[in-house]
This record gives C-alpha cells, sequence and structure tokens, in this order.
C-alpha cells in the first residue's frame, strides 16, 4: 500500500498527515506559539515532596509545576543505576520497544531521595493534560535516527518491530563494535539494514548532546531548559521518514527547504521523494485530508458495509462501540456479526491513531456466540494494532464481545487539541428540552410571584428567554402559561434575548404599573 507524509503550513499551526492509500492514518500538529515540550531535558527544583503519593512536584518553568513519580526518579545522575535494569544485564539481548519504557520501581521513599529546593534534571515524558501538570522522568533517553541512547542504563536492545532474529543479531554486534559511552542504547525499527557507519554517527552526536546537557545542568540556575525537542518537522523525518514512504509533500517553499536540508542529513537515499506543492487549491483539500479530519471529530462513524462505530469520551476511558446499522447480511447471521466486527477493526484501530486515543478504551464488539470468531477478531484486532507506534496493551476478548486495552498517553489527543467545550451544554453533550426549561420557568415564576410581586393592580413578570424557548412559549406552551397566569393573578411577559444568550439561561424581571 502506497504511503505519503503530507506538511501544511499555515499562518498559526503546521499539520503533518500520514496517508496510507488514500486513508488519513495519523495526523500531528504543532501550534507556533506552543510547540511540544515532549522530550525536551530541564534542570528544575523541587517545590513539595508528598510522601502518601510518592511522588514530587517540580518547577521547570512552566505554568503547573510538573509530576515526578518516585519510580521515575534515580538519586543519582553520574553513577550507572544498577537497580534500573538488572533482568536486562542478566539478558542484555532483551527485546525492547523504543517506545517502550522499561518497568521502573523506587529504590527508597521519595522523601529520601528529594527534598523541598533542590536541583533535579529531569526529561518530560509526558504533555500537561487538563488540569495536570506535565510528567517527567529522571531516566533521560536521546533518540538518534537509528539509536535511543540512555545514559543511566546498562543494555543493548533492538525494537520489537525488527523480528528477524538474524537481523537483530546483527544489529546488536554492529553496534558492539564501535567505542561506545557508558550506558544503554536501543536500535530503531528505522536501524533495520543499516551499518556501523549510520549507528557511529547517531553514537557521537548523542553523546556529544548529553555531555552538553550535564554541562548545561552544573551552570544554569533552576529553573531553565537545557536541551529542546526538534520542531515537528524535524521530528517527522528523523521518525516517520522510512523506504516505506513514496513521497513526503511540503507546501510551503522555507519549510520544503528545511525539511530536504533534514532528509539530505539524515537519511540522504529517499531526498528525491521530497518535493514542493505548488498548486494553487490548499494541500489537505487536493490530498483529502480536510474531510478526513472533520469526519475525525464526529461522534459516529460509517462503515462500507452500512455498520457504524460510536466513539465517545469519559472522564475515566473512551468507549468505541460497533453496531449493523444498515447492514444486514444475507443469511447466516454468525457470519453477518462477524463481517461487521472485522470490518470495524480495521475502522476502530484508524480512528484510535488518527485521533491519539489514550488511557483506557474499551472496544464493544457486536455479541458472537462462536469461539472461533472471537479469536478471529481478537487476532485480527492484534495485527492491526502491530502498525501502532503508540506501547498498546489489550485483553482477550470477552463473551459479551467486549476488549479492554490500554494506549500510551503522551499528548493531547486530536478531540482536545481541536475543540473545546461548548458553552451551551457545558461539555455534557446534551441540553434541557423545551418542556424542560419551560417547566423549570414556571416553578421560577411562582416563586418570584410569591416573593417578589404581592397581590395587586398591574403586578407583571418579564420573562427574557433565549428566541427558540420564546418561540415555544408563545405557541405550544401558550396554554399553560394563560393557565399560570389565571392561577397567580399575574400578567406574564416573554421576550425574546439575544441569539447569542446561552439556551439554558434565563432572566425573570418584576414590573409593576408606575400608576
Amino acid at each position: 500500500m502506497s504511503k505519503r507524509i503530507v506538511v501544511n503550513v499555515g499562518l498559526l499551526e503546521t499539520r503533518v498527515a500520514v496517508q496510507e492509500g488514500n486513508l488519513l492514518t495519523e495526523l500531528y500538529l504543532e501550534r507556533h506559539r506552543h510547540r511540544s515540550i515532549v522530550s525536551s531535558v530541564y534542570k528544575g527544583t523541587v517545590t513539595n515532596v508528598l510522601p502518601g503519593m510518592q511522588a514530587a512536584f517540580v518547577d521547570i518553568g512552566l505554568t503547573k509545576d510538573a509530576f515526578l513519580y518516585a519510580g521515575d526518579y534515580t538519586a543519582n545522575l553520574t553513577e550507572l543505576s544498577r537497580s534500573m535494569l538488572e533482568a536486562t544485564d542478566e539478558e542484555p539481548d532483551a527485546d525492547l520497544d523504543v517506545d517502550e519504557e522499561p518497568k521502573r520501581e523506587a529504590t527508597g521513599p521519595i522523601e529520601e531521595m528529594l527534598s523541598r529546593g533542590q536541583a533535579v534534571l529531569v526529561q518530560v515524558s509526558k504533555e500537561s493534560l487538563g488540569t495536570k501538570g506535565a510528567r517527567i522522568t529522571s531516566f533521560i533517553s536521546l533518540p538518534g535516527r537509528y539509536v535511543v541512547y540512555m545514559p543511566q542504563a546498562r543494555h543493548v536492545g533492538v525494537s520489537r518491530r525488527i523480528r528477524d532474529e538474524r537481523e537483530r543479531d546483527r544489529l546488536r554486534a554492529a553496534l558492539r563494535s564501535l567505542p561506545l559511552p557508558s550506558g544503554g542504547f536501543i536500535l530503531r525499527t528505522n536501524a533495520e539494514g543499516k551499518g556501523e557507519a549510520e549507528f557511529a554517527h547517531d553514537v557521537e552526536f548523542l553523546s556529544r548532546l548529553w555531555s552538553q546537557i550535564q554541562h548545561r545542568f552544573e551552570t544554569t540556575p533552576a529553573p531553565a531548559v537545557l536541551h529542546e525537542e526538534m520542531d515537528l518537522t524535524f521530528r517527522v523525518v528523523r521518525d516517520l521518514l522510512s523506504p516505506e514512504v513514496d513521497e513526503f509533500v511540503v507546501d510551503e517553499r522555507a519549510a520544503y527547504d528545511k525539511c530536504l536540508g533534514y532528509v539530505q542529513a539524515l537519511v540522504p537515499a529517499l531526498a528525491e521523494r521530497v518535493r514542493l506543492y505548488t498548486e494553487r487549491s490548499p494541500i489537505f483539500e487536493a490530498f483529502g485530508i480536510e474531510k478526513d479530519i472533520e469526519k475525525a471529530l464526529r461522534r459516529r462513524v460509517w462503515l462500507k458495509s452500512g455498520g457504524y462505530i460510536v466513539i465517545d469520551h469519559t472522564e475515566a476511558l473512551v468507549s468505541i462501540d460497533v453496531n449493523t446499522g444498515k447492514y444486514v447480511g444475507k443469511r447466516d447471521f454468525e457470519q453477518t456479526v462477524l463481517k461487521i466486527n472485522l470490518e470495524a477493526v480495521n475502522e476502530v484501530v484508524r480512528q484510535i491513531r488518527l485521533r491519539d486515543l489514550g488511557g483506557i478504551i474499551i472496544i464493544d464488539f457486536i455479541d458472537m456466540e462462536v469461539l472461533e470468531h472471537r479469536e478471529q477478531v481478537y487476532k485480527a484486532l492484534k495485527r492491526a494494532l502491530a502498525e501502532d507506534k503508540a506501547r498498546t496493551n489489550v485483553l482477550q476478548i470477552s463473551e459479551l464481545g467486549l476488549v479492554e486495552m490500554t494506549r500510551k498517553r503522551v499528548r493531547q489527543d486530536l478531540r482536545a487539541l481541536l475543540t473545546q467545550h461548548c458553552p451551551t451544554c457545558r461539555g455534557a453533550g446534551v441540553v434541557k428540552s423545551n418542556e424542560t426549561l419551560a417547566t423549570e420557568i414556571y416553578r421560577a415564576l411562582q416563586a418570584k410571584a410569591a416573593t417578589e410581586a404581592p397581590p395587586g393592580e398591574g403586578r407583571e413578570i418579564v420573562a427574557r428567554v433565549h428566541p427558540e424557548l420564546a418561540a415555544y412559549l408563545e405557541s405550544e406552551g401558550r396554554a399553560d402559561l394563560e393557565r399560570l397566569e389565571a392561577g397567580l393573578e399575574v400578567k406574564i411577559t416573554v421576550q425574546a434575548a439575544s441569539s447569542q444568550a446561552q439556551r439554558e439561561d434565563y432572566e425573570l424581571r418584576v414590573r409593576r404599573d408606575s400608576h
């Protein structure tokens, strides 16, 4: 299947789309005023230590203090952390995915390792999400084109995506033949087929970078940025551009020149695949990407068969529901269900990658009675997720057709990046019906009449409501208003507020006759 990377440079943001065939599978966005801080290295100051949570808050110069968990802290940055990867030392060739952080346990109570006012060297592992500050770690990892350097580790690993054992052995041998600095390395997926020359360039660059970071830590007052991760276009060239990509299209001359320079420096063999887009129509429109982005913000996604999936966000998790929709099959109901579930697998995974969904994800497939069918769908899901760069953990499909999975959350998902809470529904996704609002206003009118409009001549209460509700009260609700007027012995006047007013907001005001 053909693969394309499309770069759109706008006034406020840069967007990078990855297409497989004509389908959008991944979207990256970087606002020029708010660049991603993931992988940037800081010198921070501990502001608070929380023994009960085994965590600390660290000021790294952002609006919110960053969060440091005890298991993400090593007390001595000048020594190799022996406790960190002892199992890997015993098995130096243990498989490690380049995107996967080794599981770490705290070496002691955090109050014994950190104190308020202490300076620490840390790296951002997760963006600030919602009300939470950024998550940080002191286990530094510096990615190159082919290898990732981890100064506090002591192993050589190979990306799990490289499955050929001979190639894995060859890559380890090639890297170990070089004069390596102290620390550990992981060979990335891009390293497949490469040799000592490419690895030597990465090792030299990353070793020099680590020395610079250490020097800046010693000489710079906290809080301070010691190393800032490169911009989005550089990261795309470094991490996504591979021989599988047929073309790399950029729509702006300066960005094109910059991308071409990155490619010529990092992977010159692919330089001819970089081209400048010169057509008059917007690049995302021309490649059909804009429509796919708009669809990625919808709750419902249709499948070609007529079935559909529904994606809902809650505070704790994301739920994805698969439905038969318009598809009724031919003869066998179980085969119909299997066909829709298998079709849904690829779309579900595409939407997870495209929307960059993270945390706990529950997928509710249509119930399958046949065990073999459940196994078929589960294996298809695992195969589809193998292309996802983010770390995932998928549990077996249940008898009810439910799949529980987790996906590593590093940045805000697409929905959080591109949208904000609706001011009318306040994020609930629903608003009160006309009948409910009318009933609420009738009760408020009764209370208003009892407390602020004592019996007498010329009593009137003016209700200013949203135009839609005003129209309802003057038509379907007219009879109810008249009965309320008679019962309260007060005149009720309905006025339409500005169309900019919130649907559920209203104002009641007592107006007395001046005579």
